[in-house]
């Protein structure tokens, strides 16, 4: 009984000389990130300093030039659902909600690209890689399919290109992983 009875009253002495020891660190004016690390507070994604390299501009360009595009198909779907005449109605208006909700990948990536948040890279990429198999389809359709899909195809690979690039990535705060 009196093993729990000290594991519990050391427990409290922990706690109560750690809440002090934040209540110090938070108090001195030079404590800064340093401290809020320490005490476990969350530190924002702050945006690395210097001018915005213009390979992450353009790539963040062509991420919001994408979005865009997919949000006005998505919302032309949804239109002709509603109010043209199609096989199914509710397939349309379900396939206009669900590329105007995709849209906001792309655009939610180019915002992150152009305020520098290293978050921002992943889901770009991932948003390129996702259009070469639709470039691909679209290629594949004939007609004025062909150049869209080309145009997908270009545009998805120059974006790869842009954010896999040295300079992107220092810029975005991404650095080479230590061995």
């Amino acid at each position: 009984m009196s093993s729990k009875k000290s594991a519990t009253a050391k427990k409290a002495q922990r706690a109560t000389a750690r809440k002090a020891s934040e209540r110090k660190a938070a108090s001195r004016p030079e404590a800064g990130a340093g401290a809020a690390k320490a005490t476990g507070a969350v530190v924002a994604d702050a945006a690395p300093t210097g001018p915005r390299p213009t390979r992450l501009t353009v790539a963040a360009a062509l991420a919001a030039a994408e979005g865009v595009v997919l949000l006005g198909f998505g919302v032309y779907v949804l239109i002709m659902g509603l109010a043209g005449d199609p096989e199914s109605p509710q397939q349309a208006e379900m396939l206009g909600v669900t590329v105007v909700a995709l849209a906001l990948l792309p655009l939610l990536a180019a915002r992150g690209l152009w305020l520098r948040r290293r978050w921002s890279r992943g889901p770009a990429m991932i948003t390129q890689l996702m259009a070469l198999p639709v470039a691909w389809t679209l290629m594949q359709n004939g007609g004025a399919l062909i150049a869209a899909g080309v145009v997908t195809a270009i545009a998805a690979l120059a974006v790869l290109a842009l954010l896999i690039n040295p300079t992107a990535t220092e810029a975005l705060g991404i650095g080479p992983r230590d061995a």
